[in-house]
């Protein structure tokens, strides 16, 4: 049985598109002030849904991104871990709750520990565990979002990884 389409599978189709714009980009800076604002409107779509965990995330994500525009900290990660982490399992009320919450611990590292491929090879890994969310709590644009940006992530990975290729030294893609 497909969910029903309403208002806040609107907005999860919204994310869909920002997502794409957001995972397409070379930039690391690009992609953060994306994500920032992608992560914005899935708040709205995970709330809209009801979706306790997912919403909190999605949240956190919002600042912590927007943080990791300035700041590479890793004590600034490891923060936004432990505050996921302890509101995640404070908040879930199943298992599969948990899914967005490692997510969102993945992304938080990803962010701001790595750069370039590794970045985005993080990214893919905290995306299955929004697919596996998405499915579960029915949102059709965020289960599309996370199908497309696990392709997309990785034509960029590949990309980067053939411009490392043809510029072997003296560059910043990692």
């Amino acid at each position: 049985m497909l969910p029903e389409f309403n208002i806040a599978q609107a907005f999860g189709m919204l994310s869909f598109v920002l997502g794409i714009l957001c995972f397409y980009q070379k930039d690391d800076q690009r992609l953060r002030i994306m994500m920032v604002v992608m992560n914005l409107n899935h708040a709205l779509h995970f709330a809209l849904l009801g979706a306790t965990t997912a919403c909190l995330s999605a949240l956190l994500s919002v600042v912590r991104t927007g943080l990791s525009i300035k700041t590479r900290s890793r004590v600034i990660a490891y923060f936004f871990i432990a505050i996921t982490l302890a509101l995640g399992i404070y908040l879930a009320d199943v298992w599969y709750d948990l899914f967005p919450i490692l997510g969102t611990c993945i992304g938080t590292y990803a962010l701001y520990c790595l750069s370039g491929i590794k970045m985005r090879l993080a990214f893919l890994c905290g995306a299955l565990c929004w697919l596996t969310n998405n499915i579960i709590v029915g949102s059709i644009g965020g289960t599309l979002l996370e199908t497309t940006l696990l392709m997309v992530n990785s034509y960029t990975i590949w990309r980067l990884y053939v411009l490392r290729k043809l510029k072997p030294y003296g560059n910043d893609v990692s």
